[in-house]
Formats: C-alpha cells, structure tokens, sequence
C-alpha cells in the first residue's frame, strides 16, 4: 500500500526554524513529485496552498511567492522522505502542513508536475506547525 507520512510540526516563535519530513512508504521517490499544502483554520484542505513542490526526477522545484526565499524542499533518498526547511516563520505561516504525490515519470518540471493539486493520489495525514510569541 503507497502512504505517506508528515513529521516534524510543532511551535516555534516568529523567526524560527522548523523542518518537516514526508516519508514515503510502498514506493520510492523516483518519478514521484512531492508537494506541501498548507490548510489554514477555516478552509478545507482543498483550498489550501502549495507552498513548495519537488518534481519526479528532484532536479526542479517550485515554490509560492507567500515563501520564497524561507522554504526550502529537498529530498533524502537514503530515508526514502521529503523534507521542507522552514526559516524565518511569521505567523500567517501558522497552519496543518500536508506532504502529497502523485506519479510523475520522466523529466517533467515541477511547474508543470506540481499542478494541479487535484491529481495528487497520496496524502498524509497533517502536522500543525504554529507559529506565535
């Protein structure tokens, strides 16, 4: 069975530091875009906003104008996961974080693999990440 899993939310004050993990289990990265999606208090999960994605081949990436910058998503083929580094949080970046996939071989970049966020197949289950004094 394909899962993925997030890790690594929690509270942080603004400016700090954070970085989540997607570990992705009955599959390997390989041809997988991986994307963040971040669902604010209000809005369903579907309205969230990616806020950075990695395309199949992990050679292009694409992030929201919102964290440009501040994330940072790479990926970790000896842990089989996807990370995303987050610095300088504000508190509009207070949310659950979401880690999708969806299959994606061959060199497609991530503007076109990362979109739209319907064909994503695989979703976790969330972490909170809260940012606040």
């Amino acid at each position: 069975q394909l899962q993925v899993a997030e890790s690594g939310g929690g509270f942080v004050q603004p400016g700090g530091s954070l970085r989540l993990s997607c570990t992705a289990s009955g599959f390997t990265l390989d041809n997988y875009a991986f994307g963040w999606f971040r669902q604010v208090p209000g809005k369903e999960r579907e309205e969230g906003e990616e806020v950075a994605c990695i395309s199949g081949s992990g050679l292009t990436t694409l992030y929201a104008d919102s964290v440009k910058g501040r994330f940072t998503i790479g990926r970790d083929d000896a842990e089989n996961s996807v990370y995303v580094t987050m610095n300088s949080l504000k508190p509009e970046d207070t949310a659950v974080y979401y880690c999708a996939a969806k299959y994606s071989p061959g060199s497609l970049r991530a503007e076109y693999a990362c979109r739209p966020q319907s064909q994503f197949e695989y979703w976790g289950q969330g972490t909170l990440v809260t940012v606040s004094e």
